[in-house]
């Protein structure tokens, strides 16, 4: 229940604080003198997006204020679920910064807006001619009908079972979206794939290949080339290997001299076994240069076929065709892996299909045992309120399509009058019957759910006299198991409360502000006495007032 609400810089509203209590408290006032900025401000509390135009001045901060006392409420795993701080005492602040912008907190911890209105509907249930229209509701009718079936575990069974079933129907989907892409590209990327397999690319290193291939292409002239080179090195008469020699035998004459003729010896005995060593070298090189055609043409075979592969697959080198054709591997084995996948998520869905079924079959059956029931008092609750032939009808229809609260659809057909035909609620129902069926909704919830706060903002539209009688009566036997606010206009219902705020307006040096205050046992007397008569009280007004309140 909401113990408090603390409003300071909101619309007419300089700074106001509201005690709430049990029961039934009657908020009343004349037209114009802020009874709906009250709610507006609750509103905020609840999650409603702010505006900087209903800030009163808008150079300072808006501040509203809920106190709620939710021990008795079970709330802990709906606060868990939001990621909200729990108290017993719980206390919600929504701040309007001058800039315009909006904070939220829940228990002095900031939070996000979606989080505030998740947590409304647990706390508070606003009732105006708007939010009485939600009894047409094909998803509000279920809940009523759930309510008085007991179903709310069941409900939480199937709507996990539910999940269950739409992620892996998603997920079946999305693979069959990818197979039906894959398997256009499959026979292309089978072809790729094979054709680079077929390619042995991982025995082939093109720069040996290239290097072959121009040995053996020019084998002559290199054969010619290395042939000459041995000889400027090692021929007897004019090599330069034999000259180096001569030259190390002149400088091993002198070389104990000096340390400088010796290190010319060094350099060059170093030098003359290097030189033998390349001679060698180029003489078997030399010795192994044939021409070889064939080879030749073997060689180029290979390198042409990866010339025409990077050419065709855009690269440079062997190890870039290599990781497409590993690529390409995997694209042809997942896609040929996807009906497996596909077999396991059908039957993974068939399962859950029917365990599903199952459970909604379950509810279905308690609904229509609860049909009756529900019809039965909610047409007795509706006969004192000036609607004696009031019928209803309920249309509970299954089918194997999955909704959020089972694969049940709902229709509620509504007559007020004998003889006259059932038809549809929201076509045959007046303002003033709609209002009346919606009290007689949520009084029949009272006796089976554990309700919030309920606040009525004149639910009592388009009655009066002894149904008023009624309705007040009702609103207060409901009030005894709940908390309930009613702001009226009837003296009747303004009579049944436990207690009694009165909203006016007042201006002070010609500024206009709104205000509330709790009546005394004389001031109530007298708020219903004009409610009754006019700002002119009469002694049979007062007399009818008093005759009201006993």
């Amino acid at each position: 229940m909401i113990t408090s609400l603390a409003i300071k810089n909101y619309a007419l509203i300089e700074d106001i604080r509201v005690e709430f209590n049990e029961g039934l408290t009657i908020i009343t006032g004349e037209t114009g003198a802020g009874k709906s900025i009250i709610l507006g401000a609750l509103a905020l509390v609840l999650g409603k997006r702010a505006d900087l135009g209903s800030v009163k001045d808008p150079s300072k901060k808006c501040v509203i204020e809920g106190h709620f006392q939710i021990k008795n409420y079970q709330l802990e795993i709906i606060f868990e679920e939001n990621d909200l701080d729990y108290e017993p005492h719980t206390i919600i602040r929504r701040e309007i910064l001058p800039g315009g912008k909006s904070r939220a907190f829940v228990n002095d911890t900031p939070v996000a807006l979606n989080q505030l209105q998740t947590l409304a509907p647990y706390l508070v249930d606003v009732h105006s001619q708007h939010e009485t229209l939600e009894i047409v509701s094909e998803t509000f009718q279920m809940e009523v009908v759930d309510a008085l079936a007991g179903n709310a575990e069941i409900l939480k069974s199937y709507k996990a079972q539910f999940q269950d079933y739409k992620k892996v129907s998603e997920a079946l989907s999305a693979l069959k979206l990818q197979k039906e892409n894959a398997s256009k590209e499959l026979d292309y990327n089978s072809f790729l794939y094979d054709e680079l397999q077929q390619a042995n690319l991982k025995k082939h290193n093109q720069k040996e290949l290239e290097e072959d291939f121009e040995t053996l292409n020019n084998a002559e002239d290199i054969k010619e080339a290395l042939v000459n080179a041995n000889l400027l090195l090692d021929e007897e008469q004019i090599g330069t290997l034999q000259t180096a020699k001569e030259t190390r035998i002149v400088l091993g004459r002198i070389k104990e001299y000096s340390k400088k003729f010796e290190d010319f010896w060094e350099r060059l005995n170093s030098a003359i076994i290097e030189m033998e060593d390349i001679a060698s070298e180029i003489g078997s090189a030399a010795e192994h240069i044939e021409a070889d055609p064939e080879r030749l043409f073997q060689i180029n075979e290979k390198l042409q076929m990866l010339y025409k592969l990077q050419q065709k697959h855009g690269v440079d080198s062997v190890d870039e065709l290599i990781a497409i054709e590993e690529e390409l591997g995997e694209k042809v084995n997942t896609t040929l892996g996807l009906d497996e996948q596909i077999g396991k998520l059908e039957h993974q869905k068939a399962q859950l299909k029917d365990t599903a079924l199952k459970t909604a079959g379950e509810l279905h059956l308690r609904r229509k045992e609860a049909i009756p029931l529900l019809k039965k008092k909610l047409e007795e609750t509706l006969f004192p309120l000036g609607l004696p032939n009031a019928r209803f009808q309920f249309e509970l229809t299954p089918s194997e399509d999955f909704k959020n609260n089972g694969t049940d659809s709902l229709q509620l057909l509504f007559t007020a009058n004998k003889g006259l035909a059932f038809g549809p609620l929201k076509k045959v129902a007046s303002g003033g019957e709609m209002s009346r069926i919606m009290l007689a909704v949520k009084a029949v919830l009272a006796e089976y759910k554990k309700l919030p706060t309920i606040v009525f903002d004149e639910i009592d539209t388009g009655v009066s006299g002894e149904i008023a009688n009624k309705m007040a009566a009702i609103m207060h036997q409901m009030s005894k198991a709940m908390q309930l606010l009613s702001i009226t206009h009837l003296p009747q219902i303004a009579a049944k409360g436990d207690h009694h705020l009165k909203v006016y307006k007042e201006d002070v040096n010609n500024v206009t502000t709104t205000h509330l205050k709790a009546l005394g046992k004389e001031e109530r007397l007298v708020e219903i006495a004009e409610m009754l008569g006019g700002k002119n009280v009469s002694e049979a007004a007062l007399a009818n007032a008093k005759e009201l309140l006993n």
